[in-house]
């Protein structure tokens, strides 16, 4: 089925945020394989998102600064009417950059919440008040594991997960009574991260239960899952390998270099 046929026999239609690399780019083939026309948003990766979606059957790109918090109402506003059958939003866009809980950077700070918590809020709370698909519409926020097994490695960055995952339970709750849902998904380490190199990645990428790499796979395929409904709204899921069930008093990342682990 060509693109335009698919958007006027009005197939579902999925933003991803940061979709253009890495995760966001795994999420967007697997809706695209699930018969989704996909919104491929990114802010710096334009060649990439382009690339992406010249592969696919049914795929646009859109950008966005999601730093840029008094934007996203029109930008939400506007693709409303440009995508009337947008029904799920996957908030994938996010920033990792390091800082400690004995030295938190106020950039570092305030990039983290604006991207991570502020943004995917903003996004869907403007998702829910400007679409008008007349069936039930779904918001995943993509989390982490650290808030069920938090370290003081990435201080910012945890604490802005941490935000993130109180906004999704807070929102699921105010939406209760509606048809809409809203989930999050947390992934472990899955894939390198910040200045890793793949023997690190590795080594840290099975410091979980199952002591296996979790795939990017099996992430994509719980937020299809998780868009068509099954679960009850403010439901979060883990995708990790059972990393979240362990202690782990520094980020995997160093673990790995230090040769610690988890309990």
């Amino acid at each position: 089925m060509s693109r335009e046929e698919q958007k006027q026999n009005g197939c579902p239609t999925v933003l991803v945020t940061g979709g253009a690399r890495r995760l966001g780019a795994t999420i967007v083939r697997h809706f695209s394989k699930a018969g989704f026309h996909v919104l491929i948003h990114c802010n710096r990766s334009t060649e990439a998102a382009h690339a992406l979606a010249s592969s696919l059957p049914s795929a646009d790109v859109v950008s966005a600064d999601l730093s840029r918090l008094e934007t996203i109402d029109r930008f939400v506003a506007d693709l409303a009417v440009r995508a009337p059958g947008w029904n799920v939003l996957v908030n994938s866009a996010a920033i990792f950059e390091p800082d400690l809980a004995d030295a938190l950077d106020p950039d570092i700070f305030w990039r983290s919440n604006a991207i991570n918590a502020a943004s995917p809020s903003l996004l869907s709370q403007a998702f829910l008040r400007h679409t008008t698909t007349g069936s039930q519409r779904c918001v995943i926020n993509l989390i982490d594991q650290k808030i069920a097994n938090t370290n003081p490695d990435f201080f910012s960055y945890t604490m802005s997960k941490h935000a993130l995952f109180a906004a999704t339970r807070m929102m699921a709750m105010h939406f209760a009574r509606s048809s809409d849902r809203i989930y999050g998904l947390c992934p472990g380490a899955m894939l390198p991260s910040h200045d890793q190199h793949d023997a690190e990645h590795e080594r840290s990428g099975r410091m979980n239960l199952l002591q296996r790499l979790t795939s990017l796979d099996e992430l994509a395929q719980a937020a299809v899952f998780l868009a068509k409904g099954h679960a009850a709204s403010g439901t979060t899921l883990f995708v990790d390998s059972g990393q979240h069930l362990l202690t782990q008093d520094r980020d995997v990342l160093y673990l790995a270099r230090e040769g610690g682990g988890g309990r």
